[in-house]
């Protein structure tokens, strides 16, 4: 058991049992998306008297709670078990693309030079992360939904909108990676 849960699993596990889950919520009349805890947290906590948009039933989302419970307590195992810090495998073409990009490989899954304090007081640390982080929000609220909301529940249940909000994250996704990254990182 160890063995399996200490390596990626591959996408004829991983992929029938997103399709089960999905399945499941489809015939339950619930829809999965992450995002959707946000309004919870501020319902639970009592913006909702407040704040208009935040008047949601959040007893009726506790499953999803639960679900953000086990993603923290599922990253945190997974970076703290015994083969989490072994180095990633990466391929030699992404390596030469984040050289390209002033970025050195070191092993992990977050680079060290770009994940750290020291980096966050940068211009361009914040940029990054608090410009980053800003839009990310921006856009799943603009959206009415996150990316795992449309591209899970919204194309399984054949949501129009859900099919163009996820092309556009795609084509953000080009364009952060192909011309706002190299313009970001690449000045020294």
């Amino acid at each position: 058991m160890l063995e399996f849960l200490s390596k990626p699993w591959p996408w004829y596990f991983s992929g029938p049992a997103i399709s089960a889950v999905m399945a499941i919520l489809i015939f339950s009349g619930k829809t999965f998306g992450f995002s959707a805890n946000l309004s919870n947290i501020c319902s639970m906590m009592g913006v909702r008297k407040q704040v208009p948009g935040f008047k949601v039933d959040w007893k009726k989302q506790r499953w999803n709670l639960w679900f953000l419970v086990g993603s923290v307590i599922g990253g945190f195992i997974a970076v703290h078990f015994p083969n989490a810090h072994q180095p990633i495998a990466l391929s030699a073409a992404t390596q030469a693309d984040l050289a390209k990009l002033n970025v050195p490989f070191d092993g992990r899954l977050e680079p060290a030079a770009l994940f750290n304090w020291n980096y966050l007081a940068t211009g361009r640390g914040l940029l990054l992360f608090v410009g980053g982080g800003f839009l990310i929000g921006f856009g799943t609220r603009y959206a009415g939904g996150c990316t795992s909301g449309h591209a899970i529940t919204g194309l399984s249940n054949l949501q129009w909108p859900s099919l163009i909000a996820v092309i556009g994250f795609f084509i953000g996704g080009l364009v952060a990676t192909h011309l706002l990254l190299p313009l970001i990182l690449n000045q020294k």
